[in-house]
């Protein structure tokens, strides 16, 4: 009787071996938790690397913002008045908390983003999806970075308290330990409402420009003949343009997110009326106070973030979302 032939089978062994070895050299697609916790991952580790290198840029940035009548003389000026003043490792004031909340948010962001993107993509179909597009980009991100806040808020706050007042507390630990004895849990979030304002737009123009610019590159170069080395200078290029839209976009509530945290309210004064109060005093020109050193750092931190993010979804073998661009 003649065997039976596996249900992967062929029918012929020549033709099964050649299957076989062909299988082995294509990386199986992965998805469900496996596949958004890689995302997750890498969209982590390439928020908390890039933000955490970029704190002494922020230190600057946060006291131009908070005191622009001393820290008047620009972004290097603002190096030297702070090492000049404090001594160097002040300008790493705050390194706990950026490195530890741009992690959670990370993950959330990038996670989520991906996440929420396919979901959209499974309910309007992928010609619907492909077509609208630009909606699915600014929908997906606005709904990741909600959540993304949430994990983000307290160590935010901890960090504006600990640059603004460099002798509140020793680090993280101490920082968030003394805000909440003192003020309680609900001051971690009393910047909830400009971070929002501050992030959601920032992120919804990081990755909308982030893909409309691979978008362009990707029609003059075939995406499937590209070398890893140039996919990481494109993803440079993108996020370098996606960093410099978000950035002019979400300056004016990032000034406000600063004065806010700066120091506690005033007994009953509500958060909408102080930030109404920090809105008045601070007038157009005010609210962009910084932004020289705002786009540096955005713009550089952005493209980093794309770059690592991209390399380390292609070490982890994350491979399995779908592409929606044209």
């Amino acid at each position: 009787m003649a065997a039976t032939a596996s249900p992967r089978s062929t029918g012929s062994p020549k033709l099964d071996k050649v299957v076989q070895k062909t299988s082995a050299k294509t990386p199986e697609k992965l998805s469900g938790v496996a596949l958004y916790s890689r995302f997750a991952l890498a969209g982590a580790v390439c928020c908390s690397v890039t933000h955490g290198a970029l704190t002494p840029v922020d230190v600057v940035k946060t006291r131009i913002q908070l005191d622009p009548v001393t820290y008047n003389k620009g972004l290097v000026g603002g190096f030297r008045q702070v090492i000049a003043n404090e001594g160097a490792s002040a300008l790493l004031t705050g390194f706990g908390p950026t490195a530890f909340g741009y992690f959670l948010q990370g993950a959330f962001k990038f996670g989520g983003y991906e996440l929420f993107k396919q979901q959209f993509i499974n309910y309007l179909g992928y010609e619907s999806a492909s077509k609208n597009r630009t909606a699915i980009y600014l929908a997906s991100s606005a709904a990741a970075e909600f959540f993304a806040d949430i994990a983000l808020c307290p160590l935010e706050a901890t960090r504006i308290r600990l640059v603004s007042e460099p002798t509140f507390a020793s680090g993280l630990f101490s920082g968030f330990g003394r805000i909440a004895r003192q003020e309680g849990l609900g001051a971690f979030y009393s910047g909830f409402g400009p971070i929002l304002f501050k992030q959601v737009p920032y992120t919804m123009a990081k990755f909308v420009v982030y893909e409309k610019v691979s978008e362009l590159v990707y029609q003059q170069i075939d995406k499937s003949k590209t070398s890893d080395r140039m996919a990481t200078v494109i993803n440079l290029g993108s996020g370098l343009m996606a960093g410099f839209a978000a950035a002019i976009i979400s300056q004016p509530a990032d000034t406000m997110l600063s004065k806010i945290n700066k120091t506690k309210g005033l007994p009953g004064e509500g958060t909408t009326s102080r930030l109404i109060k920090i809105a008045k005093e601070l007038g157009l020109r005010g609210s962009y106070t910084g932004i020289g050193a705002r786009l540096f750092m955005v713009g550089t931190l952005t493209a980093g973030q794309f770059a690592i993010y991209g390399d380390i979804k292609k070490y982890l073998g994350a491979t399995g979302g779908v592409e929606i661009a044209k």
